[in-house]
């Protein structure tokens, strides 16, 4: 019998840390009164800030083109653009980036916190673009060559060179061309030793499509230099001037066709290089190129203050309307399940904060919706609980068959809902995904709220002096 008063008074130390935990205000102002009044030197509680995104706190907004010229599956090509993207974002800490196809061959990308523009776009652009390019014949280079050199010509002179036939062709690589091969078959990067040496060196694996690519590419260029490009650059300095850029070219000499989809890149490189271009090909080589953003913008969060603040004032509308509503229908159970209720925003805000969840207007959203579904349970069990005391049981009696009659309908619909959640997480973008971490988190601890928390009220205030006034039932 006393096991019910301990499990009681230890949801309330629970309830109790979880709301400080979620709002410490009131708890920090009781302690800077008892510490004015009584010479007291009470800490604080430690204040954890919720973490927003970019329509609640601000951020940095960009919109980058692909270039899709090259590309026949562009659909595709954009795809695997925005969740390489979206991955490398992840991979410096950013909370919560939406990273949206817009149009063809627009991507929009939403950092929020990040309120440096330049630090945003240097970001994205370190995310690698790996390329592998074949040797020109030198009847292939010699017309680039010549156009290079016309060009150079016109410019001695003054000369307008766009309105030379054909200009752009100087912009090409007069010595080696671009293969099939590219970062879009990289599965993973690794950092390797030669045996013999015990120099670093880069282990490539492709996935299936791309070892058969780089099988054929090796096959017909035995005895054939074959260039590395990582951003368009050599990935080692070559000419040992003590930087990576343009004049740096890495094509080492095919000795054999290769099979197997790997391949290792060997060089004169440290360590610490080898394992600094391992990991930023881990984290996306894209499939195709982009430039600088289009579109760059510092979003404020003054507009997502205000929506913040009508997200939880209709929350806290919401949330009485619902109590008034249990306490009405249901009376005394009612007033329980709705301090039940109160104890189970608590807690999920906790973990909110505790987790951390990157908070939204949708993830918001989500959150008011779980409220709705935790009543749900608890109106099931009260629904059964009437049932049982209309048969003749007594009050305990009714509150254990309402609970176990109630609890496989309760367990199927959050569980159901749970799937759902799951399939929205792992499968929709970026901005649907907070809104079911949020629902699934909601739906979890209202589960806990109405099977337990509820349940232990109804033991410890619903006793035989409830026989007496079953109205209030």
């Amino acid at each position: 019998m006393q096991q019910k008063y301990y499990i009681f008074i230890g949801v309330l130390i629970l309830a109790l840390l979880a709301g400080i935990f979620a709002y410490p205000n009131y708890f920090d102002k009781s302690v800077d009164f008892l510490n004015s009044k009584l010479g007291w030197t009470l800490p604080h509680f430690p204040e954890k800030p919720y973490i927003l995104g970019l329509d609640l706190q601000g951020g940095v907004s960009l919109v980058y083109q692909a270039d899709l010229s090259a590309v026949a599956d562009k659909s595709g090509a954009m795809s695997g653009l925005r969740d390489v993207i979206e991955r490398r974002v992840n991979m410096f800490g950013v909370s919560e980036p939406v990273v949206q196809i817009q149009g063809q061959d627009r991507l929009a990308v939403e950092l929020p916190g990040v309120t440096n523009v330049e630090q945003a776009i240097q970001m994205i652009g370190q995310t690698p673009y790996l390329e592998f390019d074949e040797q020109r014949t030198e009847a292939e280079s010699k017309p680039i060559l010549d156009k290079i050199k016309e060009l150079q010509d016109a410019q001695t002179k003054g000369e307008d060179v766009t309105k030379i036939e054909n200009w752009q062709l100087a912009l090409e690589n007069p010595y080696f061309k671009p293969t099939d091969l590219t970062g879009k078959y990289l599965t993973k990067a690794a950092v390797v030793f030669d045996p013999t040496t015990y120099k670093p060196q880069i282990q490539l694996q492709f996935n299936s499509e791309g070892d058969k690519i780089f099988a054929d590419v090796t096959a017909r260029n035995i005895s054939k230099p074959l260039a590395i490009y990582l951003d368009g650059a050599s990935i080692i300095d070559t000419n040992n001037d003590g930087k990576i850029d343009a004049q740096d070219l890495y094509a080492p000499i095919v000795q054999d066709k290769i099979t197997g989809g790997k391949a290792v890149i060997t060089g004169d490189i440290s360590t610490q290089t080898a394992n600094t271009i391992a990991t930023r090909l881990n984290s996306g080589a894209l499939p195709v190129k982009i430039g600088a953003p289009i579109s760059q913008e510092t979003v404020g969060p003054t507009l997502g203050s205000l929506s913040l603040q009508k997200s939880l004032a209709a929350g806290l509308y919401g949330l009485l309307a619902v109590v008034i509503f249990m306490v009405v229908i249901y009376r005394f159970p009612g007033v329980l399940a709705s301090l039940a209720l109160v104890i189970y925003v608590a807690i999920t805000l906790a973990i909110f904060k505790l987790i951390p969840v990157t908070l939204t207007l949708a993830g918001i959203g989500g959150f008011i919706l779980s409220i709705g579904m935790a009543v749900d349970a608890n109106i099931l069990i009260f629904a059964r609980m009437k049932e049982e005391i209309k048969s003749g049981k007594n009050l305990s009696q009714a509150i254990d068959e309402g609970f176990k009659r109630a609890w496989p309908s309760i367990r199927d619909s959050n569980f159901n809902s749970l799937i759902v959640c799951a399939i929205l997480f792992f499968v929709a973008t970026s901005f649907i995904k907070g809104f079911a971490f949020t629902l699934a988190l909601g739906i979890i601890a209202s589960l806990f709220s109405a099977i337990f928390i509820t349940r232990i009220f109804l033991m410890v205030f619903i006793g035989k002096w409830a026989e007496k006034v079953k109205w209030i039932l």
